[in-house]
């Protein structure tokens, strides 16, 4: 029997069947992550970047259930300048979790208009903020 092998008839000359399942097998092990967390409300460590405390002029978001420490603060200034922002939602939680918020929506939320955004999706759950 031949040792050399083919892909889709393709002689891989130097490469016996072993060397070529090893590689397979490497290659698509390549692309997997593996993920142990979990979310709750104990002991999981501090945030790398604390949301920012209210003053006067921000507009704070009300995160849904579960809300085990995130909060959404909008300050003042991204509120006057206006534009696209992404905000860190991470809060005293033991997991991050990202909003994304068009000028649009950014501009609506200034002028007291209802908005609600869902979350990345981390740790298998998303968060609602909405803010007025």
């Amino acid at each position: 029997m031949d040792d050399q092998v083919t892909v889709e008839g393709v002689a891989k000359a130097g490469i016996d069947r072993r060397e070529f399942t090893l590689r397979s097998v490497m290659a698509m092990l390549s692309g997997v992550t593996i993920t142990i967390s979990g979310c709750g409300g104990g002991g999981g460590g501090s945030p790398t970047q604390p949301n920012p405390q209210p003053s006067s002029g921000d507009k704070v978001g009300n995160v849904s259930e579960p809300i085990h420490g995130h909060t959404a603060v909008i300050l003042a200034a991204q509120l006057a300048a206006g534009g696209a922002l992404t905000l860190n939602i991470r809060g005293t939680a033991d997991h991050p979790h990202t909003v994304q918020l068009t000028g649009a929506e950014v501009a609506s939320i200034a002028a007291g208009q209802r908005v609600g955004r869902a979350s990345s999706e981390e740790d298998f759950h998303t968060h609602t903020v909405t803010f007025n």
